[in-house]
């Protein structure tokens, strides 16, 4: 799983799905290292600034496909907990964000990530908290 490439057979970024409505691209499949990228366009609040939200889906999104590659193949990641701090307002633009591991256990996995702008000014800090489950039987 290196830089760019598809994602991982267990994990679904085909059409219709969140990240492909919000221009989510992954560029980046390392477990200790995840980053994506996603425009600020199609993804504002009425004053024209990045929804708050939208930063919220990046960092979950990053968090939650490291967590599934540490998991992988036994366990699913599934977010327990998200927290975010924005720090300033991306108006224009693509946003990265950078997910690396903080906790990597048997049952939760917890993941910094922290999204800049095109300039590398952080805008926001978020930190995701991932329960790791047997995977179903048949997946």
């Amino acid at each position: 799983m290196d830089d760019a490439g598809d994602a991982p057979a267990f994990l679904d970024f085909g059409v219709e799905q969140l990240t492909d409505r919000m221009g989510i691209e992954i560029t980046s499949w390392d477990p200790d290292r995840v980053v994506g990228t996603m425009p600020v366009k199609g993804n504002r609040q009425p004053y024209g600034l990045l929804h708050g939200g939208a930063n919220a889906v990046l960092a979950e999104t990053l968090g939650s496909v490291a967590a599934a590659l540490h998991g992988a193949p036994k366990k699913i990641a599934v977010g327990l907990e998200l927290s975010c701090t924005h720090h300033r307002a991306a108006r224009e633009g693509v946003v990265t964000g950078v997910c690396t591991p903080l906790h990597r256990g048997q049952n939760t996995a917890s993941y910094e990530i922290v999204i800049t702008d095109e300039k590398g000014k952080r805008t926001c800090t978020a930190r995701l908290t991932c329960m790791l489950r047997e995977r179903p039987p048949g997946e």
